[in-house]
């Protein structure tokens, strides 16, 4: 009996520390009063290229610590000041960044705005929730991206890459409202940043002007209550088709995806697969058009085909992604008639792994599109490789869609699932999705640990018509591992 009570101790206690769940974030849930938000932009193969007039490097941050007393009478302290947010290789004499490089300035400014809203914590410090902005336009005759890591010859433009000319690729202007409290006694804390890629329109005014590209994130909570709450608003014009606008939770050292700079963000913890869970709420207003990629989630990592680790040389890194897109309108591309759309296995829930081949069980309307590394040498053939230009490095693209594959990880299992009216909480299962996704390694190495340095939520508008808006709010955000 004392043996079978003692065994039934053990059993007990390691359900109960199997059970314990704790955030990998600073900021759990989004609840923290005090203010970590910062802001980048990027051209289409992730740099800066060139700043834009007057706004120095497109790099700003909002970090503000609230005090009160007892929820009441809150004061609120700026750690991030105007002069340092327009820090630029170009416009501020306070040249306190090494670099005449421009894109190794951003990536040092980030840094510094890191130091500035660091907050020292366990296990690790953090820094701030990341807005990202991407602009997607490519000029080709100007070779400014590099070619799977390798420097680019100048070519003729193709239509599958927008530019209106030269100056297509330019950062756009950046406005900040700083955090401050509202109303009966200050309680409503807002703040956000704003701006347009026409850098010729009045910023304020560009959301309501006829073919002009905008785009706003503000964030809004009661001072001691509940979640924080972003509200994203991103708007394409016909010199700006290709936009991108995410939340991101990144890494607070090393690289996050799809960069070969150190960074700063909000993971403290670099969720690994399959041993984590995403949890967020998302409210999708306006869906921003028929190539609105909406991306429910998106996670992105890094590591070499050998399955090293990626240390910063563009020409062997390969950046992996990982997106569910819930715009309805986004179809499957991947088809027993287009196996080179598909990735050359699926792994079911339960394990069993199926060929594209099998047309009789693979699930081809679950993945609008795979793309192969451009540097793999032993890909499976019919294959299309990813862009080459918009990374610094070769990139990995796997797309999916509204499947009943995905339910049991909690992701849609039908188009129109959290889409524009149906606001939602999600519980997705990431880390055990992510584990049984299709990744390239090169034939015969140790299969990578996948860590993913990049959580994302938002959206990227694919070359659309003028004129289309995509507006939404998340929070309550938390990564959630054991």
């Amino acid at each position: 009996m004392l043996v079978i009570l003692l065994t039934f101790g053990v059993l007990f206690t390691f359900m109960l520390l199997k059970d314990t769940q704790t955030s990998a974030i600073g900021d759990p849930g989004m609840e923290t009063d005090n203010v970590r938000v910062a802001i980048e932009s990027w051209n289409q193969c992730n740099e800066v290229g060139e700043e834009a007039p007057n706004m120095g490097s497109p790099r700003m941050a909002d970090c503000v610590d609230v005090e009160h007393v007892h929820c009441r009478e809150p004061t609120y302290h700026h750690k991030v000041q105007e002069w340092q947010n327009r820090l630029g290789l170009s416009s501020n004499p306070r040249r306190m960044l090494q670099t005449q490089s421009v894109n190794e300035y951003a990536a040092q400014k980030e840094l510094y705005l890191g130091s500035k809203c660091d907050v020292p914590d366990t296990p690790g410090s953090w820094q701030f929730w990341m807005i990202m902005l991407k602009n997607g336009n490519l000029d080709t005759t100007a070779a400014m991206c590099p070619k799977n890591g390798f420097k680019s010859k100048p070519f003729p433009q193709p239509p599958e890459f927008p530019c209106f000319g030269k100056g297509c690729m330019n950062m756009p202007s950046m406005y900040h409202n700083y955090t401050k409290g509202y109303g009966e006694e200050e309680k409503i804390m807002k703040g956000g940043f704003y701006g347009s890629w026409d850098l010729d329109a009045d910023a304020k005014e560009a959301f309501h002007m006829n073919d002009t590209s905008y785009y706003s994130v503000s964030w809004e909570k009661k001072l001691c209550e509940g979640s924080w709450v972003f509200h994203n608003l991103l708007k394409t014009s016909s010199k700006y088709p290709w936009l991108m606008l995410y939340l991101r939770s990144d890494a607070t050292k090393g690289f996050s995806a799809g960069y070969h700079y150190e960074t700063r963000g909000m993971s403290v913890v670099v969720p690994e697969s399959p041993h984590f869970k995403v949890k967020f709420t998302l409210d999708i207003k306006q869906g921003g058009g028929p190539k609105s990629q909406f991306y429910l989630m998106d996670i992105g990592s890094c590591w070499k085909n050998n399955g090293e680790p990626c240390n910063g040389d563009v020409t062997s890194d390969v950046t992996r992604y990982s997106e569910m897109i819930i715009n309805p309108d986004i179809e499957a591309w991947c088809k027993p008639s287009q196996l080179e759309q598909c990735p050359p296995y699926h792994t079911f829930s339960n394990g069993t792994r199926v060929h594209r081949t099998n047309a009789a069980h693979f699930p081809y309307d679950a993945y609008h599109i795979y793309r192969a590394p451009g540097n793999a040498k032993h890909l499976e053939e019919p294959v299309k490789t990813s862009d080459p230009y918009s990374n610094p490095q070769t990139q990995e693209i796997l797309q999916i869609l509204p499947h009943p594959v995905w339910g049991e990880y909690g992701y849609p299992t039908k188009k129109g699932e959290g889409w524009v009216g149906d606001p939602r909480t999600w519980v997705l299962d990431v880390g055990r999705l992510s584990q049984s996704l299709y990744f390239y390694q090169d034939p015969g190495t140790k299969p990578v640990k996948r860590t993913w340095t990049s959580i994302n939520i938002g959206t990227e508008i694919y070359v659309s018509d003028v004129g289309h808006v995509a507006e939404w709010t998340v929070s309550n955000f938390d990564i959630i591992i054991p």
